[in-house]
């Protein structure tokens, strides 16, 4: 399943975060299969050459690498200088990750690390991009969230607070910049086979459904995108908080990792 989204609307360059595997590299491949050139954004940047090189070679786009960790400050001035040049009309902030456990067994520093991805890396990404997609009047914002963060996940405490704060920001500015001609949706994904599950120890012997492909998840966000619904859960699955509890079983589900 693939869909291809208007390079007029959307192109010329559309810029993905996470993007070295996972969702966030399918979602640059479908990108760049509607004819839009890409730049992709992630700590490993072997892996963003390999994937802008195939990309380039099968879809006839150009394609930028930017290796960043977002966890960093000041990881935004760097982005905004490399993309200064690019008239870029599509943004999929994905980059994120999770780590099951019992909150009082964490580490404060690791889970202050991953606040910072989880939700400032999304802000930081808005508010600068943003104010170009304004300008341009036309253009696009998909941020991807996370099941649960309406209701909170047990043992993933301070990730479901996160994705809660994704989901809220998107939906907000999915109003205030309807008028400005830019869509906003946040994709909270369903269940997806990527490599997450299996850092999170799971797969699909594990599981009592099957996760969806990574191709359907990514095709159905962009559609939202150009529909412009608030959010799209993937899947058409709603969250179901009694199935499981990942931290009791050292295991969970949740977005890309950077």
């Amino acid at each position: 399943m693939q869909r291809t989204i208007d390079k007029e609307q959307f192109g010329p360059w559309a810029l993905i975060t996470g993007a070295s595997s996972g969702i966030g590299k399918e979602f640059a491949r479908q990108i760049a299969a509607s004819g839009i050139n890409i730049v992709l954004v992630a700590r490993r940047e072997a892996l963003l050459k390999e994937a802008g090189a195939e990309f380039s070679e099968n879809y006839g786009v150009k394609h930028r690498v930017v290796a960043l960790d977002l966890t960093e400050d000041g990881f935004m001035g760097k982005l905004a200088s490399v993309t200064v040049d690019l008239d870029i009309g599509l943004v999929i902030s994905n980059a994120g990750t999770g780590s099951p456990g019992r909150f009082l067994t964490k580490s404060r520093d690791e889970m202050a690390t991953l606040l910072r991805l989880n939700t400032l890396a999304h802000l930081d990404i808005a508010y600068h991009f943003g104010k170009r997609l304004a300008r341009r009047g036309c253009g696009g914002l998909l941020f991807v969230g996370a099941m649960g963060a309406d209701k909170g996940i047990p043992y993933m405490a301070n990730d479901a607070g996160a994705k809660s704060y994704v989901q809220s920001f998107s939906e907000s500015l999915h109003v205030e910049w309807k008028p400005l001609g830019v869509h906003v949706t946040v994709l909270p994904p369903g269940l997806t086979d990527t490599p997450v599950l299996a850092k999170f120890g799971l797969g699909p012997k594990k599981m009592s459904m099957k996760p969806m492909k990574v191709e359907q998840c990514v095709s159905e966000g962009l559609k939202a995108l150009q529909e412009k619904p608030l959010a799209h859960y993937s899947g058409a699955c709603e969250p179901d908080h009694e199935r499981s509890y990942p931290g009791q079983r050292g295991a969970g589900h949740d977005g890309e990792e950077d």
